[in-house]
């Protein structure tokens, strides 16, 4: 899956900041947890725990990692249990998200539960926490349509050293950084909750960690929510490749959108001519990038969010606008240090994406399939097409040995609700469609027309009642075997007023999502 372990969400600028704001919590080597404060100013009753697991869980009694957990505790006479909440990736953290998860859900409902976030294996204060190569994202990086050899060269080239790099590092962890492994641990987790059973949502990769988790253990789950779907018969390579097709067209409603507002962009009316100019820029960048900083590749880089989030939509037609009309730099390397720079957090969360993918199935090791596979994808769709075969071509060079993907289909589940917008790049709606049939008895809210990747708990109130009903009762929409409600997305945004479309370029003045690039 695609794309930055770099969480996005309503959850994520506040996951983001937040992080840095939980400290490290009290470790528990028994099944037993021992919960500490760790409250801030914005959440007075946050604890923290630690829980030690099994590296390998069929050794039991051998080498131990740890989990950081952190929870937001229920105020209600009425208990639900524990409500387990990730954000995705994989790679994504998920320690930060309980309070601000809590918060978006009706207090009524939030009340009820525990709310519980946690950090996977290899991420963030979970120990240890892999950070395979430090600066590999460092701008700028060779350009990543492989134009000649020599660009070819250098780009397997790095995609080589980062293997290596996490072999020469962490040659014991790295054959149990995968998806089953992670799931194993949430049981563990449920059993030092002293829980019988768990409730459970996840957005993008987290859809397919429950799916896994409720493989392992079906009668463990209560309720489980699951928001943007991941295709679960295309781990991981196939559904790589689907992605490119599905950011190409995201990437061109961009480009409409801003020939809808050619009043305040002036970047031309025909989208089709606005994005020429986009592809030009990108030429330019190859031979001056801005700022020494914004190459072809980091362009695709701060581009990419506006796949997942609309709302990152006139930030972006900003720092495009300012550069082709007016030769102004500072707001394209502004939107790249604000979207698409990576930070120690970041490789932190690429190190543990890439050993969960390479590690959870097989990928080609024959470099002329994905030269072949890609150069075919890209005649096809331009955007992003390599720019993700190099974020994931370390697999084809990978250390350990790939697994079997599990059948996630299941029969033995309460209802599922599941969540998908029609028009998400990152996990196409066909692949949705997929899940849904294999998780049978499942319900799937649909939000029409809408593209962006993590809905629920972001201003849609249609799809926030059907989950909010679903954690206060159970109730789901009634199954009709295919699509079993539908809500109406919300209108793209509108530019900011003022002729030359400033918006403030800040991270702070930019609205966000709650779901993390990742997956």
């Amino acid at each position: 899956m695609k794309k930055r372990a770099v969480a996005l969400g309503s959850v994520a600028a506040v996951v983001a900041a937040a992080l840095t704001a939980v400290p490290h919590a009290a470790s528990a080597t028994s099944t037993a947890l021992t919960w500490k404060k760790c409250a801030t100013k914005d959440r007075p009753t946050l604890q923290c725990a630690s829980l030690e697991v099994p590296l390998d869980h069929d050794r039991p009694h051998g080498e131990r990692i740890a989990l950081a957990l952190s929870r937001v505790p229920h105020t209600a006479k009425t208990f639900q249990g524990p409500l387990l909440v990730n954000p995705g990736g994989p790679g994504g953290s998920g320690l930060a998200m309980a309070g601000p998860f809590a918060d978006a859900l009706p207090k009524k409902v939030a009340a009820q539960y525990d709310v519980i976030g946690f950090d996977p294996r290899g991420v963030g204060k979970s120990e240890p926490a892999l950070n395979c190569r430090p600066g590999h994202f460092s701008p700028t990086r060779p350009t990543t349509v492989p134009a000649t050899p020599a660009l070819e060269e250098a780009n397997v080239d790095r995609a080589r050293a980062f293997a290596r790099a996490c072999a020469a590092k962490y040659a014991d962890v790295l054959p149990f950084i995968d998806t089953v492994s992670a799931a194993k641990d949430l049981d563990a987790i449920r059993t030092a909750l002293g829980a019988r059973r768990i409730n459970y949502f996840g957005y993008s990769y987290g859809t397919y960690l429950g799916a896994v988790y409720a493989k392992l253990h079906p009668h463990r789950v209560r309720r489980m929510a699951l928001d943007s779907l991941v295709d679960p018969t295309g781990t991981w390579y196939a559904n790589n490749l689907r992605q490119d097709y599905a950011f190409d067209a995201r990437h061109k409603a961009l480009m409409a959108w801003i020939a809808r507002h050619d009043t305040t962009y002036e970047l031309g009316k025909d989208p089709a001519k606005v994005e020429a100019r986009w592809y030009a820029m990108r030429k330019a960048l190859a031979e001056k990038p801005a700022g020494r900083k914004v190459g072809p590749a980091e362009l695709e880089d701060t581009f990419l969010p506006g796949g997942y989030f609309n709302g990152y939509w006139p930030h972006l037609a900003e720092a495009f606008a300012a550069y082709v009309n007016r030769g102004k730099s500072a707001p394209l390397v502004e939107a790249y240090e604000n979207l698409g720079a990576v930070d120690a957090a970041g490789e932190n969360g690429y190190s543990v994406y890439t050993a969960v993918q390479c590690g959870d199935a097989a990928w080609p090791r024959d470099w002329r399939t994905w030269r072949e596979d890609n150069d075919a994808v890209h005649a096809k769709a331009p955007f992003s097409t390599w720019n993700n075969a190099w974020y994931n071509a370390p697999c084809a060079f990978w250390p350990t040995r790939a697994l079997t993907p599990p059948d996630v289909g299941n029969s033995a589940l309460p209802p599922v609700l599941m969540f998908q917008a029609t028009g998400d790049p990152a996990t196409p709606y066909d692949g949705a469609l997929t899940l849904h049939r294999k998780l049978r008895g499942s319900r799937l809210v649909v939000e029409r027309g809408g593209g962006n990747h993590g809905v629920t708990l972001s201003g849609n109130a249609c799809l926030d009642q059907h989950l909010a009903d679903y954690l206060a009762t159970g109730e789901v929409p009634v199954g009709g075997g295919g699509i079993d409600a539908v809500c109406e997305a919300l209108p793209d945004p509108e530019p900011p007023s003022g002729k030359d479309g400033a918006s403030g370029t800040g991270r702070g003045a930019l609205s966000v999502p709650w779901s993390t690039m990742g997956a």
